[in-house]
């Protein structure tokens, strides 16, 4: 009896072969949980014989899948960690691409040093194409835009980069703001005075902030003013100057909030701006700031504009399947009822 050929997309096994077997256990992960969660993602089976691997499935697969796996044994080689967070990254660089050259190079961003965000506490990677993108908009250009949905690290690693140029003496502070815009609650109903009342508003900026720093230094550079945490009406009237300028959830600032911003630029600063134009939370009939901005400033010199997908999102996958839900829902609507969620 003849055995019925393979189906036109699957390739060969293609076997992969590691030169030092001291990070093969790093690689595998415990009970060799790296390689089932390459297999689950991929629909690929890698088999493990000594320091060589075999990879068998679909041909664009096991493609991705030896991709992805040469990206996290040349992390190992540098000596940075290999979780479950560096495999799903590299897995989403190496299926991001058009074809295996550039899915290769787009994956080599986990380990790239040029993209590297070096803190106290962390030493963060891009872990999407859209986060290599505005990690090398962030380290070459004054003034940043990112846009997109919750989960694609927009604040993250805006702060991760505020931190590492402050600890490189580049900059000589952080300001960090977001507007106090209400979702169904009204700061005159919580208790406390002004800064207890906002504190729950600029909460996500701090915790970005202990992730990248030990909690006495964030706590040291909070009270002498290196670092400053402070809602967008505190910025009026400044000049920042030598300083990273981070503004959050700039998609509730009004068009005249964004220009007062955006106009505190000093010398030797830069600014990162943040948002999800999608996730509105101002009075309907109220534009945004954000959409004003980027209407008005794209093309502009000095200014960079990165565009985050739900491909971006890195939190749990369940952030990706809901966003994909609600943009499905949106498009099925049209346009009149994303306006009209919007408080247009």
């Amino acid at each position: 009896m003849t055995a019925a050929p393979p189906p036109p997309d699957t390739a060969q096994p293609e076997v992969l072969k590691f030169d030092d077997n001291s990070l093969l256990p790093l690689l595998y992960g415990e009970h060799d949980q790296n390689l089932a969660r390459i297999e689950s993602q991929l629909g690929v089976s890698v088999a493990s014989r000594g320091n060589r691997l075999a990879v068998s499935g679909p041909a664009d697969a096991v493609k991705s899948a030896n991709i992805a796996l040469e990206a996290l044994y040349a992390r190992l080689k540098k000596g940075l960690q290999v979780g479950d967070a560096e495999v799903d990254a590299a897995v989403r660089m190496a299926q991001s691409a058009p074809d295996p050259a550039a899915g290769a190079t787009a994956a080599k961003a986990i380990h790239a040093d040029h993209l590297a965000i070096r803190t106290r506490k962390r030493h963060v990677s891009p872990r999407s194409p859209g986060q290599a993108a505005y990690i090398d908009a962030l380290a070459t250009h004054e003034l940043v835009f990112g846009l997109g949905p919750a989960g694609t690290g927009k604040t993250y690693l805006a702060v991760a980069m505020a931190v590492s140029l402050l600890m490189g003496g580049k900059v000589e502070r952080i300001i960090v703001s977001r507007p106090a815009v209400e979702a169904g609650e009204r700061l005159g109903f919580l208790p406390g005075d002004l800064r207890e009342k906002v504190d729950p508003y600029l909460r996500p900026l701090y915790d970005a902030l202990f992730e990248m720093l030990p909690a006495e230094q964030v706590m040291s550079r909070l009270a002498n003013g290196e670092i400053e945490v402070a809602p967008l009406a505190f910025m009026r009237g400044r000049t920042l100057s030598n300083a990273f300028v981070i503004l959050d959830e700039a998609q509730n600032t009004t068009p005249v909030q964004m220009k007062m911003f955006l106009t505190r630029f000093g010398e030797n600063s830069r600014m990162a701006v943040t948002g999800d134009p999608s996730q509105i939370d101002l009075p309907k009939g109220q534009p945004s700031g954000l959409r004003d901005a980027v209407a008005l400033l794209t093309g502009m010199n000095g200014v960079a504009f990165i565009e985050f997908t739900d491909a971006d999102v890195v939190r749990h996958s369940l952030v990706t399947r809901i966003v994909r839900a609600y943009e499905a829902r949106d498009a099925a609507e049209g346009p009149g009822e994303a306006e009209r969620l919007d408080g247009k």
